[in-house]
């Protein structure tokens, strides 16, 4: 417990101090932002200033400087305006100084990006000098946003490799468990077989006999179903009408009267690759899952239905029925809507079906209140 409690403190800790770096980063590259920005806002006031001496230089008049600072500057593009009218552009595409259209257009964004300087070259006449990011600056204001991407898609790829991983303890948890069980099940079930014989040797009634010894086979298929999980299963050329049809007639005759079974297949056998103790657990997991959404009462139909390119199976109930939300959650192992149960039955149901047989499981349909329904599919690739 106690190492418990230190692990979750030490990730709390990394994912604390994770988070603090990454703010000291953003808050360091909005600094640098906002340096270049007062800087060449400071180159801009320079450049007005040499427009200002330019305008008004006389023949005796340095402009070395002024000259200097105008081809200096290689980057920031500017649009110099006089009584709203464009008089001058600078690091501007000629293509879009000749459209006037298209000056206007950029004009307008030079406006949103920065305040414009007014230059009084002479009293009560003005010009305003537009002036939008460098490439640098604007290269600098987009690395933020793809920092934080790479976070996204970093934590993403930790919660990604977390998640897997314990999704594989827990398998490997889960299938350790179940060879443990068929293990400990196999010793008091030989002991079973021999009490059979002991009965039958004692002239006991041979229907007694009979479905005691239905009840020890179903606790032989039970184990070895058990005993499967986690290994790679063997696939035999099966009829699925009949495998299907033997989990349902037994499951049949050993539920309350007061549920209606149907059983629908055409009447050619369908052949497909198919391991029979598994799929007869898939279907037992169906039916079970399907009478107790009825609580124990209602109709319960069963369908194969075969089309060029898969083989379908259907468990309909007429029970409580799911929401539609729920749909893909009542695979995820655990998730349950019964007070009672671990709620692993359609989760191995869900891999017995992919991860074995190469097909899918879906609800097909359900309606709350009316009921719902649980479909198989097999593709053609699966059949023989």
């Amino acid at each position: 417990m106690q190492f418990s409690e230190r692990r979750n403190t030490t990730r709390w800790i990394i994912i604390f101090v994770s988070f603090l770096i990454i703010s000291m980063i953003l808050w360091n590259t909005y600094t640098f932002f906002q340096i270049f920005k007062n800087e060449e806002r400071l180159k801009m006031n320079l450049w007005a200033k040499a427009q200002k001496t330019l305008i008004n230089a006389g023949q005796n008049t340095d402009v070395e400087l002024p000259l200097q600072i105008f081809s200096n500057n290689t980057s920031i593009p500017i649009i110099l305006t006089e009584n709203d009218s464009i008089i001058n552009t600078v690091n501007i595409d000629d293509a879009i100084v000749k459209d006037n259209t298209r000056a206007n257009a950029f004009l307008s964004n030079l406006k949103n990006e920065n305040t414009p300087i007014v230059i009084e070259y002479d009293p009560g006449k003005f010009q305003k000098l537009y002036y939008g990011n460098s490439a640098l600056l604007n290269k600098l204001k987009y690395y933020p946003i793809a920092l934080l991407l790479i976070i996204v898609l970093f934590s993403a790829l930790v919660y990604y490799f977390y998640r897997s991983t314990k999704i594989a303890t827990q398998n490997k948890l889960w299938a350790g468990m179940a060879k443990e069980t068929a293990h400990q099940i196999g010793t008091p079930l030989s002991s079973l077989i021999g009490w059979v014989e002991i009965l039958k040797s004692e002239n006991v009634d041979e229907s007694t006999t009979m479905e005691i010894e239905k009840d020890i086979e179903r606790l032989q298929t039970i184990t070895d179903r058990f005993s499967k999980i986690g290994s790679e299963p063997i696939l035999e050329k099966k009829d699925i009408i009949e495998e299907t049809f033997q989990s349902y007639n037994y499951l049949q005759s050993r539920f309350s009267k007061q549920i209606e079974f149907t059983f629908e297949s055409p009447k050619s056998p369908i052949f497909i690759m198919l391991n029979a103790t598994l799929h007869s657990w898939t279907i037992e997991n169906l039916v079970k899952n399907a009478i107790d959404a009825m609580k124990g009462r209602g109709k319960l139909a069963l369908k194969i239905e075969q089309d060029h390119d898969s083989v379908k199976i259907s468990v309909t109930d007429s029970g409580s029925g799911i929401q539609k939300s729920q749909f893909k959650r009542v695979f995820e192992p655990g998730f349950t809507t019964k007070k009672r149960g671990w709620g692993l039955g359609l989760s191995l149901t869900k891999r017995i079906v992919e991860e074995y047989h190469k097909g899918s499981i879906k609800v097909s349909r359900s309606e709350i209140g009316k009921g719902t329904t649980m479909q198989i599919t097999f593709k053609k690739s699966n059949l023989v």
